[in-house]
């Protein structure tokens, strides 16, 4: 069967009856979710809801029991077959920035591109530093992430994913480990993907971007999606007593 991403697939994310249990837990159940190219969807909840399970199971870095999840028109099974062909089409950023301490900003964003992409060391060169330009970190290629705030690292770790050229950027918990004042420096540069048509899955609890950015923001609760809207309908009287419940606490 020939495994090759198309293209031209409209459809970047389809997840359906997605259930997954750790021992006797139940952590998701029943998930249905699509996400079509050059669509932002946010993902929300309270702590313990799912959501980070539910983008490992994406990524591929998680099995699941039962259901369905497909990425890039490529079906991945719970016996985690396929993910190193998912895995290579998904950006990644999670809460923690994961940057290798003893490399350079400019060796981060260029090693996975050699052995992933298979460049050569000119070519990951170049594209690195047209996505640390990117992010408004050009000037810090020589820099170690230790001389660099937080927020600084954050953005490294996104230039480091688009480096890969990926079809989906999935935000689990971006700014959560930051300083409030480094946050709006991170999610600038996710509006600023966003605005350039990049098909994004945010799990976050900023509202204010969600609002902004979503075209669809959905909320989970014990494992379930309680509710899936655009963000007028989301945030307006008619939202499920649930979300109107948890937006009040939040906001």
């Amino acid at each position: 069967m020939d495994m090759a991403i198309s293209p031209v697939a409209t459809q970047v994310v389809s997840v359906a009856g997605l259930s997954k249990h750790f021992q006797a837990h139940q952590v998701l159940s029943d998930v249905h979710l699509s996400v079509a190219a050059g669509e932002r969807v946010v993902v929300c909840g309270p702590s313990g809801s799912g959501k980070s399970t539910l983008a490992r199971c994406i990524s591929g870095l998680e099995s699941y029991g039962s259901g369905s999840v497909t990425v890039n028109g490529i079906a991945i099974s719970p016996r985690m077959r396929h993910t190193e062909l998912v895995q290579a089409s998904i950006g990644m950023v999670f809460q923690q920035f994961n940057l290798f301490p003893h490399l350079t900003v400019l060796e981060n964003c260029t090693l996975a591109q050699r052995w992933v992409r298979r460049r050569s060391r000119d070519e990951a060169r170049l594209t690195a530093l047209e996505y640390l330009a990117k992010v408004r970190l050009a000037e810090k290629a020589s820099a170690y992430p230790a001389q660099l705030s937080g927020g600084q690292q954050q953005r490294v770790a996104i230039a480091r994913a688009l480096c890969l050229n990926p079809s989906l950027m999935l935000f689990d918990e971006a700014t959560s480990a930051l300083d409030p004042e480094m946050v709006k420096e991170v999610l600038d540069t996710m509006i600023l993907l966003a605005q350039d048509g990049m098909t994004m899955i945010c799990i976050t609890h900023e509202m204010g971007f969600a609002r902004a950015v979503a075209d669809k923001v959905v909320f989970m609760d014990e494992g379930r999606i309680v509710q899936a809207a655009p963000p007028g309908e989301f945030f307006g009287d008619d939202a499920d007593p649930r979300v109107r419940r948890f937006l009040s606490k939040v906001f």
